[in-house]
C-alpha cells in the first residue's frame, strides 16, 4: 500500500498504479494509445490543448500540407480517405487524426487541457505525475509522447532589429506577410515553405542559409517521391535515386546562384520543395548567406551585403524538451535522447521515450509498426524487474549518435525485432537474475511517499 506523509499540503494521490499515462494527444500520442488499446493494456492519456491533433491542431499555418506523402503518412490500419490529394492540407490532416480518433473510441481515455509539470521516480518502482490543476497521479509507466514541434529555437544575433522577430511556429496565415520585406532564415521545410509564400505575397523574400540544402521535389513523373524509395533499398542507392531526380529536376546549385552543400543527402533531415528554386529563377526570392548583425531596420549578411526588411522570420528549428522530468532524467544531447532501442533506459523502468526522432517519410507507417514492437516491450517489462533498455544494453545496441534515421532500415529493424523476440525474452530473463534487487532511483520532488 502506498500513502502520503503530507497529505495537509498537497491535495490526494490518485493510485493508478495498474495503468500507464500517455503524455500528448497529437499523431504519435494517438497511435500509441491505439496500440496499447489494441493490446489491452490500461492507460490514461492527456494533452495540454483543449482538443486532439498535436502540432496539426496547434502549430502549423494554415497553408500547410504534408512534405512526405499520403501514402506513407497514414496509419497503415487505417487509410486516409481516396479523397485526399498525395499532400494532404493541415485541415486534412486534423480531420484524419480525429477520425482517427473516432474510429477507434480514444477520446474516452484523452483528458484535455491538462499540463504535465512534473514527472519522477517514487518508491516499487512508480511514477508520479503532477497535473497543472495540483493532481498528483501514481503510473506503473509513463509514455512521453509530447512532440518536438513546440520548443522554439532561435539563432543568437549581434545588434538590434527595429522590425519583427517571429519563429516559424508564430506563423499561421499570409496576411502576417503580405505587403512586407521579409527575410526568412533557415533551410528546412517550414522556412522554406514561408519563403515561398512571401514571394507570392511580400513585397520582398531573402532567404538566408548558413549552408545550402538539398532541394529535393515532391514528385518525380508525377509520383511522390517519397513513394518512389523501396523498402528493399539501401540507403546507399536511396541516395544515388534521389540525387539523380534533383539533378534531372532542379540542375546544380550554381544554377541558382547557391553553394554546393556540404553534406550528403539524407545526413540532415530532407527539405522537399519545388516552389523555392521556382521563385529564385524568377527574382522573387533572393538566396543569402549566413546573417551577420542586425543594424535597424537593416540586416548585414556574411558576405558584407545589406537589406532592409520589416520582418525577420526564423526557421532554425526546435529543441527536444522534456521541462517535466527531473535533472537526473535529462538525458538528451542535441537533438539525441540517450535511449536504447528508440524509447528505453537501461537504468530506470517504466518511461518511454516515443517520437522523438526524425525519419525520412511519413510518422503513421513508422507508427503502426512500432505500435506493436512497444506493446511487446511494455508486456515484457511487467514479467521482468530489470529495464527493458538494459536488456537490450546486453544484447549490445549502441546509443543513438543522431535523432535521423532511414524508414526503411526501421521497419527492417522492428521485423528483425519480432522475429528475435523469444530471444530478447530469454536475455531478459537471464538480466533478471543476474540483477535481482533492480529499483529505481527514486527523485525527491514536492511530496513525501513512503511505503507502510
Amino acid at each position: 500500500m502506498v500513502t502520503v506523509s503530507n497529505l495537509s499540503k498537497t491535495q490526494n494521490l490518485v493510485a493508478t498504479t495498474d495503468k500507464h499515462l500517455i503524455i500528448g494527444a497529437g499523431f504519435v500520442g494517438l497511435g500509441m494509445a491505439q496500440a496499447l488499446q489494441a493490446d489491452n493494456i490500461p492507460y490514461d492519456q492527456v494533452d495540454a490543448s483543449d482538443d486532439i491533433g498535436g502540432n496539426w491542431y496547434h502549430g502549423v499555418y494554415e497553408t500547410a500540407h504534408i512534405v512526405s506523402s499520403r501514402k506513407i503518412t497514414q496509419f497503415t490500419h487505417f487509410p486516409m480517405p481516396d479523397s485526399y490529394p498525395d499532400f494532404p492540407s493541415a485541415q486534412n490532416m486534423r480531420d484524419y487524426l480525429n477520425s482517427f480518433a473516432d474510429h477507434f473510441d480514444l477520446r474516452k481515455h484523452i483528458e484535455l487541457n491538462r499540463t504535465v509539470s512534473y514527472v519522477c521516480p517514487v518508491e516499487n518502482n512508480l511514477w508520479e505525475v503532477t497535473l497543472n490543476n495540483g493532481e498528483h497521479r501514481l503510473y506503473k509507466g509513463v509514455l512521453i509522447c509530447n512532440g518536438h514541434h513546440w520548443c522554439k529555437r532561435f539563432p543568437q544575433f549581434q545588434g538590434e532589429f527595429n522590425g519583427e522577430i517571429i519563429h516559424t511556429k508564430d506563423y499561421k496565415h499570409p496576411n502576417q506577410l503580405r505587403g512586407k520585406r521579409v527575410l526568412v532564415i533557415g533551410g528546412g521545410n517550414s522556412a522554406c515553405d514561408v519563403a515561398a509564400e512571401a514571394a507570392r505575397v511580400g513585397a520582398k523574400c531573402v532567404l538566408s542559409m548558413r549552408e545550402s540544402v538539398w532541394f529535393i521535389p515532391k514528385t518525380f513523373a508525377g509520383v511522390p517521391v517519397a513513394d518512389v524509395i523501396k523498402w528493399w533499398m539501401p540507403e546507399w542507392w536511396q541516395r544515388l535515386i534521389t540525387y539523380a531526380i534533383i539533378r534531372l529536376t532542379f540542375g546544380k546549385h550554381k544554377d541558382y546562384g547557391l553553394s554546393q552543400p556540404q553534406h550528403r543527402i539524407f545526413e540532415k533531415h530532407p527539405t522537399l520543395n519545388n516552389e523555392v528554386p521556382y521563385y529564385i529563377k524568377h527574382g522573387r526570392i533572393i538566396p543569402k548567406p549566413a546573417v551577420s548583425r542586425l543594424d535597424g531596420e537593416e540586416v548585414e549578411f556574411v558576405d558584407g551585403s545589406r537589406e532592409e526588411f520589416d520582418l525577420i522570420v526564423c526557421g532554425t528549428g526546435y529543441y527536444v524538451a522534456y521541462p517535466f522530468l527531473p535533472s537526473e532524467l535529462q538525458r538528451v544531447e542535441g537533438s539525441v535522447v540517450k535511449c536504447y532501442g528508440g524509447a528505453f533506459f537501461d537504468d530506470y523502468k517504466g518511461l518511454y521515450f516515443i517520437g522523438w526522432g526524425q525519419a525520412r517519410g511519413g510518422v503513421g507507417s513508422l507508427m503502426s509498426a512500432y505500435g506493436k514492437f512497444l506493446t511487446r516491450h511494455l508486456k515484457l517489462q511487467d514479467d521482468i524487474n530489470v529495464p527493458i533498455g538494459l536488456v537490450l544494453k546486453e544484447l549490445g545496441q549502441q546509443l543513438p549518435q543522431t535523432h535521423l534515421s532511414d524508414p526503411h532500415q526501421v521497419f527492417r529493424q522492428l521485423k528483425m525485432a519480432n522475429i528475435l523476440f523469444n530471444h530478447i525474452v530469454k536475455k531478459a530473463h537471464e538480466c533478471d537474475r543476474q540483477y535481482p534487487n533492480f529499483r529505481n532511483q527514486v527523485v525527491v520532488g514536492n511530496r513525501e511517499i513512503v511505503e507502510t
